[in-house]
């Protein structure tokens, strides 16, 4: 299953917010791998005073707080890909 990323930082309510509403609205549609900015120096640098910041497969999704409709093209380009697939 494909994995949004969520770039998260620990006793962030803006993060904990994103996360809480994303949940629901991926459900059984796309992995969420939550990663912590500040286990890693190139992270901290690169996401800092930015988090949460969502990818998917290398692209910017959305920062701050959820962009659903972005998310929502994601899972429709998803379920048109694999109704190509045999």
């Amino acid at each position: 299953m494909s994995a949004l990323t969520v770039y998260s930082r620990q006793g962030c309510h803006l993060c904990e917010q994103l996360i809480e509403e994303l949940l629901p609205l991926v459900r059984d549609q796309l992995d969420i791998e939550v990663i912590d900015v500040d286990s890693r120096d190139d992270w901290r640098r690169k996401y800092d005073a930015r988090v949460p910041v969502i990818e998917f497969d290398g692209r910017f999704v959305c920062e701050f707080s959820l962009d659903r409709d972005a998310v929502m093209r994601i899972i429709a380009e998803l379920g048109d890909s694999s109704s190509f697939s045999t």
